[in-house]
């Protein structure tokens, strides 16, 4: 059973890797279109209906590319449709989401000293979350407010703050962020399902009819284009943040991800204008600057917060510290890893511990027990560079421990 570990160790990096893979395809492909659109000339002589064009030169060739608000007066019969790219991101991203933090709820997404909750529980209001955001999020743009754009970017902003903090008093701060992330992943992919691609759907079965479609519809689907691009850059964010304790684990960790939201503005704000060929607004990376600092300035300031204080040892892995081997991993863990796995880091250049994970005592041991395994003792990723000196021997044992507790059911 030890093996399961490595193979559910491989599988979240199979899946992350889709991820990634899927996140590059539909964000490249996003990015593409929202400049293409932006750059795109009106000139005498365009073919009825093409609103404007663009030449473009990549790969050795040369591209003329022409956009239609409607349709061209005859449908082409190969047509592509990009959406593919917006399922299997969020698809797999739901799957990392319940790989992590669902399988390894009391470890990565319930903390005591937050929300004392069962397992069950906890991922009910994860996925109660989701679905919450959207359906709010899409009622809010159907509604009179919607027709402001911008009264309903800065009300969907206050949303998004609220979010933030009402996630950190649910669960850990590493997963309040992912759950931020997810929350806003969901928003973004449903508009593609839920809007933009019907909405498409809808013109080209009007003009296969001979019916003049609805212009409703593409105005509809550009707003939720719109606020797609301004969200995927905080999105990214909230993804890697689980790397960065001083992101997630601090006190104001809500502030920092509302600033990061607004990072994210200011930074699309740059290229969309670019893109547009309206100047180059340099004022927006001053101020995207100056919140980054703030940001920095927020995570240093207040004491840095553990994630569930001092684990306590269930009945089960009580048993695993009085077995015969634990003084010795213990020994070993508290010798080789907690100089930087602590709540004050004593490795010089360590302000937090690595991912947030302490271990200075026997139950935070316990609860990180097959990170240790893996890290640690089937593979050689901890210490880095073995720094601490960290024998094959001791490896070993620590290898030796975790297997015989997985054989004798005292832990998964």
């Amino acid at each position: 059973m030890y093996e399961f570990a490595i193979a559910w160790d491989w599988l979240t990096f199979a899946v992350r890797w889709l991820h990634v893979i899927t996140g590059i395809a539909w964000i490249g492909s996003s990015f593409y279109f929202v400049a293409l659109d932006l750059g795109l000339r009106q000139r005498q002589g365009l073919p009825v209906g093409a609103y404007g064009e663009e030449w473009q030169v990549h790969g050795g060739g040369f591209y003329h590319i022409q956009k239609y608000l409607v349709a061209p007066e005859n449908m082409p019969e190969h047509l592509i449709w990009f959406k593919w790219e917006s399922y299997v991101t969020w698809l797999s991203g739901f799957g990392m989401l319940a790989l992590v933090y669902y399988a390894g709820a009391d470890l990565y997404l319930i903390d005591p000293n937050v929300l004392d909750v069962s397992k069950p529980t906890a991922i009910a209001i994860s996925l109660a979350s989701l679905v919450f955001g959207w359906l709010a999020y899409d009622t809010v743009c159907r509604s009179p407010l919607g027709n402001d754009n911008t009264r309903l970017m800065v009300l969907l902003y206050f949303v998004l703050v609220g979010v933030a903090w009402g996630y950190t008093q649910l669960f850990t701060g590493r997963a309040a962020y992912l759950h931020l992330g997810a929350f806003t992943a969901t928003i973004m992919s449903a508009n593609v399902f839920f809007i933009i691609i019907p909405n498409q759907k809808k013109v080209v079965a009007d003009l296969i009819a001979g019916r003049t479609p609805d212009p409703a519809l593409g105005k509809q689907a550009k707003q939720r284009s719109t606020h797609n691009n301004y969200l995927t850059l905080p999105v990214l964010f909230l993804m890697l943040s689980n790397h960065y304790p001083l992101a997630f684990g601090t006190q104001y960790n809500w502030m920092i991800a509302s600033l990061v939201f607004l990072m994210g503005v200011t930074i699309r704000h740059w290229f969309n204008t670019r893109h547009a060929r309206k100047g180059s607004p340099t004022w927006t990376w001053l101020v995207t600057a100056v919140l980054f600092i703030v940001i920095m300035w927020l995570s240093t300031v207040p004491k840095i917060l553990s994630q569930g204080g001092e684990a306590q040892a269930s009945t089960a892995e009580q048993s695993v510290v009085a077995s015969a081997d634990f003084e010795k991993v213990r020994d070993t863990v508290l010798g080789r890893c907690s100089m930087c796995h602590a709540k004050e880091p004593g490795w010089e250049g360590l302000i937090v511990p690595p991912k947030g994970v302490v271990l200075e005592n026997d139950g935070e041991i316990v609860a990180h027990a097959r990170e240790i395994y893996l890290q640690a003792g089937r593979s050689h990723a901890m210490p880095p560079a073995n720094v601490t000196g960290i024998t094959e021997e001791e490896r070993r044992l620590l290898v030796s421990w975790y297997e015989t507790a997985v054989k004798e059911g005292k832990l998964q």
